[in-house]
């Protein structure tokens, strides 16, 4: 018979049988689509030797008055503005206070025990001292990580053990940085576990402790931050030396009025308002969650409404909390737990209108949306949404395979991107038998078409101003540059990029009759590759009926198969022109599949010498 070209649908489709999905892809790692046909994606490498404390879950890009590119890093522990590959800390302080001879030492440790009355501090907070004098033949100043707290005192560990037991230190002045967040979601059960003055807060119940998840904006060249229920910070650009000095409170800025003393989400709209979504209460410490207030225009700090400015507030009437928000166009979208709004700004005296856009809508994260050609995309909890000025079920021919495996304890995590230089949506979410960030689902919003691979990544960062997509690594404690090279490079030693696809089963005659497949014409391009010698492996494997394993060793008779195998894998190099086979069975499956270092691949359209073949 002639050679029969294998051409198959772009995309991969889950939502049915491995059968059902003939004439498509059926799995995917580390693959995207390219004009229809699938290639390995591109490598990644670490941004610089450097490394940040916690994990990170958000970055923001901007541009300063002198010219520098700067990158916000938020983490769990601490916020940083990088610079070329350093990280500087400018996590804001919650309190400075005087104590007096606050150490204790003994002799042989390097644990200290400080002593601190006023509290507000808790495990994994940092603290700085200064003008403290030696005790126990340590003198400790700088900064430290509190590693156990009570009361009234909290240890801390020190770079060398006390010569001897004592106590002490002189008047010293202890700095404490904001407290530090969680890490991942932690269940809580119990007295107060449920939210204050809601359910059964006060009488025991089910809760869990969120993540610290930043957001922030940019008012000119400065930055306004902010994490969830904290106060509005703020970081000038234009200090003599501002990557040397921490973020302040945006309250004790001058003029301030009214600045929130509590808020759940920042944004700073195109025409330089300030919002801040589930906020206090005007004259009042209570946080409203859908409140949204939102400060005059062109003034970050007056937030007290009057016939003369533009300050104001919104309460928004569906749902129980605002989860995100993001500009599109000239709209502002705030999504609750069930609906969308869109606001639009109006002027004086309403200032910023909403109109509802949609209901019995789901997100499942504050930073699950993406934004792409004027396109909204997010995460729901059970279904992928778009607005393009209507709201719309996305539809997706993985949703099955990504739903049925999520950590819905850990959805918080979930984070959105685009790589718009491949038209690409990207979702980082953790799988049901993982914790972190472990998985990823891409959506093509050009050829609109859905793939899916393994990667652990907590937050995402388009080109925009920098020269590659960035993400934040955990493993590593480090921002790597996405689409550089063909390796993973996250640490010194380059390693090898696993990428497959395999197909759904196909057959001849709806399976009416076995084939026998005897030669592969393979059709790879390895353009771009480093290897001298770069291959891929690919696979054709047969099964005797849809539905029964590969390499089952009897055939359909329930006879040994003899010398005719069910798999076949090869490696093809740029110069294999053939292949000689022979894989008998009913339905048939193809795969490509790359391990080593210094090779890229694009697939084309192989062919397969195909025939009808008797049962023996």
């Amino acid at each position: 018979m002639p050679l029969q070209k294998i051409a198959f649908k772009p995309g991969v489709d889950r939502e049915n049988t491995r059968y059902t999905s003939e004439g498509g892809w059926y799995e995917s790692d580390k693959v995207r689509f390219r004009q229809g046909m699938p290639e390995k994606i591109g490598g990644w490498t670490r941004l610089s030797d450097n490394t940040f404390l916690g994990v990170c879950r958000s970055l923001h890009s901007w541009v300063t008055l002198a010219n520098l590119k700067l990158t916000s890093v938020g983490t769990h522990l601490k916020y940083y503005i990088e610079r070329g590959g350093e990280y500087n800390d400018v996590t804001p302080l919650r309190a400075t206070v005087s104590l007096s001879g606050p150490f204790a030492t003994s002799s042989g440790s390097t644990t200290v025990t400080v002593t601190d009355a006023n509290g507000g501090y808790k495990n994994n907070d940092f603290v700085t001292f200064s003008g403290a004098s030696a005790v126990g033949g340590l003198t400790l100043n700088g900064e430290f990580q509190i590693t156990y707290s009570t009361g009234n005192t909290y240890t801390i560990t020190a770079s060398s053990a006390a010569s001897s037991s004592a106590s002490g230190g002189g008047t010293v002045s202890a700095a404490y940085q904001v407290n530090t967040g969680a890490e991942l979601a932690v269940p809580l059960e119990g007295w107060g576990a449920g939210d204050w003055g809601e359910g059964t807060w006060g009488v025991g119940g089910t809760g869990v402790e969120r993540l610290r998840v930043w957001s922030q904006g940019n008012f000119g060249e400065d930055l306004i931050i902010g994490f969830k229920s904290s106060q509005l910070f703020f970081w000038d650009a234009s200090e003599s030396t501002p990557l040397s000095t921490r973020a302040t409170l945006l309250s004790a800025e001058s003029g301030a009025s009214n600045v929130p003393t509590a808020q759940n989400i920042i944004l700073v709209s195109d025409n330089r308002f300030v919002f801040c979504f589930g906020a206090n209460t005007l004259g009042s410490s209570a946080q409203d969650p859908l409140l949204l207030r939102w400060s005059d225009q062109e003034d970050a700090v007056n937030w007290t409404p009057s016939a003369t400015n533009q300050a104001g507030s919104l309460r928004l009437s569906r749902g129980s909390e605002i989860i995100a928000a993001d500009q599109i166009r000239q709209e502002i979208l705030v999504w609750t737990d069930s609906s969308i709004y869109a606001l639009q700004y109006v002027g004086a005296p309403v200032v910023w209108q909403s109109q509802l856009v949609g209901e019995n809508i789901s997100i499942i994260s504050q930073k699950c949306v993406a934004v792409a050609d004027n396109v909204a995309y997010w995460f729901g909890k059970d279904k992928f949404y778009m607005y393009d000025g209507t709201t719309k079920v996305l539809p997706c021919n993985v949703k099955k395979y990504v739903f049925n495996d999520i950590n819905l304890d850990n959805s918080e995590q979930i984070f959105a991107g685009t790589n718009e230089g491949f038209d690409e949506i990207w979702w980082f979410y953790p799988s049901a038998s993982s914790t972190t960030n472990d998985r990823y689902v891409i959506y093509n919003y050009v050829q609109r078409i859905w793939y899916y691979g393994t990667l652990a990544r907590t937050a995402w960062l388009d080109v925009g101003i920098n020269d590659f997509p960035r993400a934040a690594t955990s493993s590593s404690n480090n921002i790597v540059q996405h689409e550089v090279g063909v390796d993973n490079a996250e640490t010194a030693t380059p390693a090898a990029i696993n990428a497959s696809i395999s197909s759904a089963q196909f057959d001849l005659d709806d399976g009416h009759r076995l084939m026998l497949i005897s030669r592969m014409m393979p059709d790879v391009t390895f353009s771009g590759s480093t290897s001298d010698s770069p291959s891929v492996v690919m696979s054709v494997s047969a099964l005797k009926n849809s539905g029964s394993g590969f390499n089952d060793p009897l055939s359909e008779s329930g006879n040994s198969q003899g010398t005719v195998t069910r798999t076949v894998s090869t490696p093809i190099e740029q110069f294999t022109e053939q292949i000689f086979l022979r894989v008998r069975g009913r339905q048939v499956t193809f795969k490509i599949e790359s391990t080593e270092t210094g090779v890229t691949w694009q697939l084309g359209s192989p062919r397969l010498d195909m025939r009808p073949d008797g049962r023996r």
